[in-house]
C-alpha cells in the first residue's frame, strides 16, 4: 500500500507545490487494469500503463515514457534489458568475490545497488567482473 501514499505525495506536489511543480509528470505502472481502483479511486482520467506482470512490457512502458517525457535516448527495450542483465551478472560476481553469499546479495539495500550501477556505468558497463 505504499503506492497510494507515494502517488498522493506526488499529486500534492504537482497540485499545491507552486509553479516549480505544476508541470511535474509521473508514470504510473500497474500489473492489472483497474486494480488500482480498489486502493485509489482519484486516478480516474489519468493515464496508467499496464504490464500484465511481464517485466519486458514494463521495460517498454518505462522506456517509452522516458523518451517521450524526459527526452531520454531512444534505445531499444531489448538493449536496455541486456544491459541490466549484464549489470546483474557483474554485480553478482563482484559481491561473491567480496565474500558475500547468495542470501547476502538478495538483501543488500537499494542504495548500495544504485551506487554499484553508477560504478558499473563509470567502468564502461563491463559484461563480467573479472
Amino acid at each position: 500500500m505504499n503506492m497510494p501514499f507515494e502517488l498522493g505525495i506526488d499529486q500534492g506536489c504537482r497540485r499545491y507545490g507552486g509553479k516549480k511543480f505544476e508541470r511535474k509528470k509521473f508514470l504510473i505502472l500497474e500489473e492489472q487494469k483497474y486494480r488500482y481502483q480498489a486502493a485509489i479511486s482519484d486516478l480516474s482520467g489519468c493515464d496508467i500503463e499496464f504490464h500484465a506482470g511481464h517485466f519486458d512490457k514494463a521495460i517498454l512502458k518505462v522506456r517509452n515514457w522516458l523518451v517521450n517525457e524526459a527526452g531520454a535516448k531512444p534505445e531499444g527495450p531489448a538493449r536496455i534489458q541486456q544491459a541490466y542483465t549484464n549489470f546483474q551478472e557483474w554485480y553478482y560476481e563482484r559481491q561473491l568475490a567480496s565474500g558475500a553469499s547468495d542470501e547476502d546479495i538478495q538483501h543488500y539495500p537499494t542504495k548500495e545497488m544504485l551506487t554499484a550501477m553508477i560504478e558499473w556505468n563509470a567502468a564502461g558497463r563491463p559484461v563480467s567482473f573479472n
